[in-house]
């Protein structure tokens, strides 16, 4: 029997409860916090330890993969007294987006502890990464990422090095401009169609043979034809990210226009109460404004 010390988990949302159920499958065991405790039950049902605090994961866990919401939730799990109580043993994997700049600063205070930490944001959502087709953005040390290489492909399809911490979050924040861009251009051009009297389901056979096609077509287009709003991403987790986008994005005096549209369409949606729905719940925000106009 392994005596290997389980991998922890601190965060037990949509993602890491996909991470979760990634390192389950590859035999490790792992020990898991959350805030809301139907989380924490679930992930026992899953076959996995759940903990009462992120200091229980930090006295059980040695590795511990992150998937909190936020910069704030990060840095508060790592340097708070109420967190996992880092120490020199401990090696961190980062996989919420966060901001880039905030990251790097505290990649130099964990250094400074001895405390192992690699960034490592996650492009895929859910539903992606728990069938082990995610792709993780690495940054740190090297070193680091060496040793944790095994969770790594455990958790992912393949992983890129980066650079330095702060440069993960950066390519992730690129990464989901664009998607979340295609997932809009898919929206309005479905809404366009439907407005015609076109039938979604065929033409979306089409549009994934065209050369339209983006990958969006294959994660969200169904999803889109048939309104199932299931998240495997939610909406807010999108708002959060693009707001972070502006305020990066004001730092190094870039535009970004069409990121700008997008805030609106989402915003909009979260005043109509779809945060919690999955983000392709924007098309809905399109057709609201086709019934406007008639």
């Amino acid at each position: 029997m392994s005596t290997r010390l389980p991998i922890g988990i601190i965060g037990l949302g949509l993602i890491g409860t996909s991470l979760a159920q990634r390192l389950l499958h590859a035999g490790f065991q792992v020990a898991g916090y959350d805030i809301a405790v139907d989380r924490r039950d679930n992930l026992a049902r899953l076959g996995g330890i759940a903990c009462v605090s992120a200091k229980e994961v930090g006295e059980r866990c040695k590795e511990i993969v992150l998937a909190v919401f936020n910069t704030d939730q990060v840095e508060s799990v790592l340097e708070s007294a109420e967190g996992a109580g880092l120490g020199a043993e401990h090696l961190v994997i980062c996989t919420s987006t966060c901001d880039p700049d905030r990251i790097e600063a505290l990649a130099a205070r964990l250094a400074k502890r001895s405390v192992r930490f690699l960034e490592s944001p996650l492009s895929g959502n859910s539903d992606q990464i728990a069938k082990g087709n995610g792709i993780a953005l690495v940054a740190g040390e090297r070193s680091a990422m060496d040793a944790a290489t095994p969770i790594l492909n455990a958790l992912c399809k393949q992983s890129y090095f980066l650079g330095p911490a702060g440069s993960g979050g950066r390519a992730k924040l690129a990464v989901n401009l664009i998607g979340g861009l295609n997932r809009a251009v898919m929206a309005e051009g479905l809404a366009f169609a439907e407005s015609m009297g076109l039938q979604l389901e065929p033409l979306l056979e089409v549009l994934k043979g065209s050369a339209a096609y983006s990958r969006a077509m294959d994660t969200r287009g169904m999803k889109m034809v048939t309104g199932d709003f299931t998240p495997h991403a939610w909406l807010t987790q999108s708002l959060k990210d693009f707001r972070l986008m502006h305020d990066v994005a004001g730092r190094v005096g870039q535009e970004l226009p069409l990121a700008t549209q997008y805030v609106q369409l989402v915003e909009s949606c979260i005043a109509h109460g779809e945060g919690p729905l999955d983000n392709s719940v924007v098309i809905q925000e399109l057709r609201r404004r086709r019934t406007q106009q008639r």
